[in-house]
């Protein structure tokens, strides 16, 4: 078509509904509908890209017309892009408890009015929740022939609860998400969980800061895998030589005991049954037992840099691809997290995540935990809050002693370009040695 060497078009359909509520009163509720597409094309040297809206009601001929104006602007710029080959084929999506298209927004409400109510433990003097949901019916096709669709339903719900004493503020948090269905019914405990803890957070010491043994808890361990190794083996990133694992491949920098995955075909928040080239989705080991083995990787990245295979290429609806993780994780060890506490003997225990953030072309990191454990002559004792942990990439893989069997989950949103699309990531309990940990008062 026109000196058109390569095209194609992601066409996303669909609603999403959100629950906003604050202190008990429901601010917002309602279902918004979209219809986006976008249309790539190589003609020229580099990418030809247009997004459109209402894309369902173009004709055959305009959607000829729109894919030649890709193929124009195509013609004038300036950079060289080169396709690999790559493996097509979808895969199934898991089945659902429960659609959430059948129960009526009201009731999903009232659900989360119920959750919302459970955090107004004793102490608390502020308590948000909000439940979001999205259906999107997903189309891809292009120029060699390849068409895929699927339909998929992610739903998740987060809550807040605030709890003050003495001009003193602390923060509990809770969220769940799913790719299986309405994920909010008898979700009670969870409310009571993130008002529990913010009221206990007022009588947790400071955290004193200091480098010492650490154990890091499945959630601050998956935060870890995602923002420190994760972002870096993006294949975009090693492209352009912001990354700390370019050139690495083969190369040991962590134990044996260090294997970390990328894996969009799980079953998990981040899965996807095809990525946004229409590609097969596969496990990616970046780390395997120390050594780097591989990158993520779109067709264009792959053919840039090699050391991987297709399928890690993830989009928004009406936005163009980019090299996005999916479900990334700390494969697991032999070990059981009392030994972890007991071998570290003097130190810390690190629970949950309040972001932080990463560099990944100078390989350092500073996250910031939800609160901890002092851990005294093996044992958890006082509870901490104000507590951080910070380092370089490669240094902090190689501190990694000893891994847990127990790894879990936890489901988010990851944002990159512009875009947040959902990811889960995870890990076991880790110990490290010579842990970086940030606090109010230095040792």
């Amino acid at each position: 078509m026109d000196g058109i060497r390569y095209y194609d078009i992601r066409h996303v359909t669909g609603q999403s509904t959100h629950i906003d509520i604050d202190n008990g009163v429901t601010e917002s509720a309602g279902t918004s509908y979209f219809d986006h597409a976008v249309i790539r094309a190589l003609s020229g040297r580099g990418w030809g890209i247009l997004t459109v809206d209402n894309f369902s009601e173009r004709t055959k001929s305009e959607i000829r017309t729109l894919i030649r104006n890709a193929g124009r602007i195509s013609a004038i710029t300036a950079e060289e892009v080169s396709l690999a080959d790559t493996v097509r084929g979808i895969r199934p999506v898991p089945s659902m408890h429960e659609n959430p298209g059948d129960v009526s927004i009201e009731e999903k409400a009232d659900l989360m009015l119920s959750i919302e109510r459970a955090a107004k433990v004793a102490g608390i003097v502020n308590t948000r929740a909000n439940y979001s949901e999205r259906f999107e019916e997903v189309f891809f096709r292009d120029s060699s022939g390849t068409s895929e669709l699927y339909e998929i339903c992610r739903s998740g719900f987060g809550i807040m609860a605030v709890a003050s004493r003495n001009g003193l503020l602390q923060m509990g948090y809770e969220r769940r998400h799913s790719i299986r269905g309405l994920n909010i019914r008898h979700q009670q405990e969870l409310g009571r969980s993130a008002g529990d803890r913010a009221v206990a957070l007022l009588s947790a010491l400071p955290a004193k800061g200091g480098t010492m043994s650490a154990v890091l808890d499945p959630e601050l361990a998956g935060v870890f895998a995602h923002e420190a190794v994760g972002h870096a083996s993006e294949g975009d990133l090693i492209q352009e030589g912001n990354s700390v694992l370019a050139g690495r491949i083969g190369e040991r920098i962590g134990g044996r005991n260090v294997t970390i995955v990328d894996d969009p075909s799980l079953p998990e928040f981040g899965f996807e049954p095809c990525d946004a080239e229409g590609s097969r989705v596969e496990r990616t080991e970046i780390i395997t037992r120390g050594v780097v083995a591989g990158f993520l990787h779109s067709r264009e990245t792959l053919a840039a840099v090699g050391n991987g295979h297709t399928g890690n290429a993830r989009a928004m609806p009406g936005e163009p691809p980019l090299v996005r993780m999916s479900n990334t994780f700390i494969e697991p060890g032999e070990s059981c997290p009392e030994e972890l506490i007991a071998e570290c003997r003097n130190g810390i225990l690190l629970k949950g995540s309040r972001g932080g953030q990463v560099d990944p072309g100078r390989g350092i990191f500073q996250f910031n935990a939800e609160y901890g454990y002092l851990i005294e002559k093996g044992e958890c004792t006082r509870m901490v809050r104000d507590v951080s942990l910070s380092g370089e990439i490669l240094q902090t893989l190689h501190s990694i002693q000893l891994c847990a069997g127990d790894r879990q989950m936890h489901q988010g949103y990851c944002g990159k370009g512009g875009q947040s699309v959902p990811v889960s990531d995870g890990a076991p309990h880790i110990l490290l040695t010579g842990a970086v940990v940030g606090g109010s008062v230095s040792d």
